[in-house]
């Protein structure tokens, strides 16, 4: 399926543009285009079409609204060396997002179609890519009901949409963030939508959020829902503890037990840091894990991950247990190496050997 290409009315200036990608801050700004498919249960997706990025318009009673029949992804492009551009894992956003549909309801995309959006918005606004290492062009697919209708049940018209901004660093890789321990708010259950990359677990996470941010935090982390004592993921990314130092050290995250979300990012590190030579394990680990380990200087290093932010230290966690300051509270050497590692392959200056790349021009 070709996509519909429409006249273009968005298009700001090029000197606009190049002070907005020379500063990008983090969803500060959008290209000059989007792309707009349809879906209806009678006839299956219809062309997508690319169209200058605009408002968008919908019925008071689009079922979106009142149920929550909504999911989306995170994904980059990348500058490369020569000046071309690639994505970094695209087949895994499209897989991620066909699962996503099918726990909330909605269509399954196919993987070719949602490659084909995101490509031809990447080859139409290639020049809101930035340069630098660390910045990227952020890539926003998403997918919504659209029916019009109070009944309870899956929507039988659905819209998608892709959208893009340029992006620089979400934290500050040289600053180690400060988590907070929720003990009170869950985020997901075994059966729940925690493997769903959904709006509505965002939304349920807000709450635990702003008492992060209280006890003057960056981020909050949620432990498991049965026995309130598993370390599961860290607001919007996964968690990764290093035990040890030097060349014998251990990378560990937490093991997918269907309430956390399945990062891309998380993935390639298991990857990465086993091409570094460090043991890696996916296992379960405690809030007594990670205190106790902190405390007595086996657990040496903490660091989050996602597409956003890549890698970001953990410093400290605060809880209504106490507070743990992991080393010296800055960034380690083990985080800081896979996190230059992958950036390295992401910007094409390291050898992709896992074929993660795909060139886009």
């Amino acid at each position: 399926m070709s996509i519909k290409i429409s006249s273009s009315t968005h298009a700001v200036s090029e000197a606009d543009r190049a002070a907005k990608v020379a500063n990008p801050g983090f969803g500060k700004y959008y290209t000059d285009h989007m792309v707009v498919a349809e879906w209806t249960e009678e006839n299956g997706w219809a062309q997508a079409e690319l169209t200058a990025y605009a408002p968008i318009s919908l019925d008071p009673a689009a079922m979106v609204f009142h149920y929550g029949q909504e999911i989306f992804e995170g994904m980059k492009a990348y500058r490369q060396p020569d000046g071309g551009i690639s994505l970094f894992r695209p087949e895994a956003n499209a897989a991620r997002f066909a699962r996503s549909a099918e726990r909330i309801a909605l269509p399954v995309m196919p993987t070719e179609l949602f490659l084909e959006t995101v490509f031809a918005l990447v080859r139409e606004d290639a020049n809101w890519v930035p340069g630098k290492v660390g910045e990227s062009l952020y890539i926003r697919p998403f997918m919504f009901a659209t029916e019009v209708g109070l009944g309870v049940r899956p929507s039988n018209r659905a819209q998608y949409m892709l959208i893009a901004t340029p992006a620089g660093a979400y934290f500050n890789p040289a600053n180690a963030v400060t988590v907070w321990i929720s003990t009170e708010y869950v985020r997901a259950a075994q059966g729940g939508t925690g493997e769903a990359k959904c709006g509505g677990n965002y939304a349920a996470s807000l709450v635990a959020q702003r008492a992060a941010a209280k006890e003057g935090c960056d981020q909050v982390v949620w432990i498991d829902a049965k026995e309130r004592k598993w370390v599961e993921e860290m607001g919007g990314m996964n968690l990764y503890f290093v035990k040890g130092s030097g060349a014998h050290a251990t990378v560990m995250t937490p093991k997918l037990t269907g309430t956390l979300l399945p990062g891309i990012t998380r993935d390639s590190i298991l990857s990465v840091a086993a091409d570094l030579g460090y043991k890696v394990e996916e296992t379960m680990i405690s809030i007594d894990d990670w205190r106790d380990g902190v405390e007595s200087g086996l657990i040496t290093e903490i660091f989050a991950c996602g597409t956003a932010a890549v890698v970001s230290p953990v410093g400290s966690a605060k809880s209504v247990m106490g507070t743990w300051v992991t080393g010296d509270g800055t960034p380690g050497p083990i985080t800081n190496q896979i996190r230059e590692t992958l950036l390295g392959i992401q910007h094409g200056t390291i050898s992709d050997t896992h074929n993660w790349m795909k060139k886009v021009l």
